[in-house]
């Protein structure tokens, strides 16, 4: 008899228990690093620490106001107009940044000119700038005598202490957000399906419409949305140009900031609360729209 060589079965330690460790074998994946538990541990204890617990104590501070009061602190007229410019601003702002922001990274990947990498690295310069900084120059350059702004003010249009203001602020602190998450894909994206297009026939137009932006096109969502969460908490580069006018350049976080001073807490975690949801349901929106757009050019 020749001898028996291992099973590479699971063992059957009671009756119909092979689908079981099946599963079990075949769904858990093989970790190549050992302490999975201790650094799962420590990662919730982290996130719990850092983000759930200060986001419940602002919900847990604003279920001590009655509901008449709560609705008294975030429909005033002046929530409503700080609601409509921070989030209209920056909805514009993120737009505008998902345009333009597209083109720097298509001329970073794809073209070769002195001074690439200078520019490159004035991408980065709004993350590394202190935002107060960017709102004191930003201020500067717009304002009514400044180098940029004396010739909107030539045409009529003034943009320091303004709601406009407010967007070239939101604009400058958000376009890093799309260079850097659109370039990447573009960085490994074949050349040579544009190639199999041209010669399929396909003119520069069709080309990019049918091939290059279905590709990034998840990319400049993510972007998208990461530039308009920026923009919806930004504070310091804002307060410096926007003239904090109440009901017409006066941002949401600035008047959570006054009531904060004022020592109403309460109606300081009120307005936050709103802002917080509001944040959520958008940016949950548009990750669901990237998953359905993903869905549809095949990609994982």
């Amino acid at each position: 008899m020749s001898p028996s060589l291992p099973s590479d079965k699971p063992p059957r330690i009671f009756p119909g228990s092979h689908w079981l460790f099946r599963w079990f074998y075949v769904k858990t994946p093989r970790r190549v690093l050992p302490g999975f538990g201790l650094t799962l541990g420590f990662t919730v204890f982290y996130l719990c620490l850092i983000v759930l617990i200060p986001l419940s104590s602002v919900f847990l501070k604003t279920f001590s106001m009655s509901w008449p009061a709560f609705w008294e602190v975030v429909a005033s007229e002046q929530a409503l107009a700080s609601y409509r410019l921070s989030f209209g601003a920056s909805f514009i702002a993120a737009l505008i940044n998902t345009f333009f922001g597209g083109i720097v990274a298509w001329v970073l990947v794809r073209y070769e000119f002195p001074g690439k990498r200078i520019m490159d690295a004035l991408v980065d310069l709004p993350f590394a700038l202190p935002t107060a900084v960017a709102g004191i120059t930003l201020t500067a350059l717009y304002s009514t005598n400044g180098w940029i702004g004396k010739y909107f003010t030539e045409l009529g249009i003034k943009v320091s202490y303004t709601p406009l203001g407010v967007v070239v602020a939101l604009t400058f602190i958000g376009l890093p957000f799309v260079v850097r998450t659109v370039q990447p894909v573009l960085e490994d994206l074949e050349k040579e399906l544009e190639e199999a297009a041209a010669s399929l026939g396909a003119n520069a137009w069709q080309t990019f419409t049918r091939v290059v932006f279905p590709a990034v096109m998840p990319a400049l969502v993510t972007g998208f949305a990461l530039s308009f969460a920026r923009a919806t908490g930004e504070f310091g580069s804002v307060i410096f140009i926007a003239g904090n006018q109440p009901m017409i350049s006066e941002i949401t976080p600035l008047l959570i900031y006054i009531k904060l001073e004022a020592y109403n807490y309460a109606g300081a975690t009120a307005i936050a609360v709103v802002m917080l949801v509001a944040s959520f349901a958008l940016l949950l929106a548009i990750n669901l729209l990237q998953a359905w757009t993903r869905a549809r050019t095949g990609k994982k």
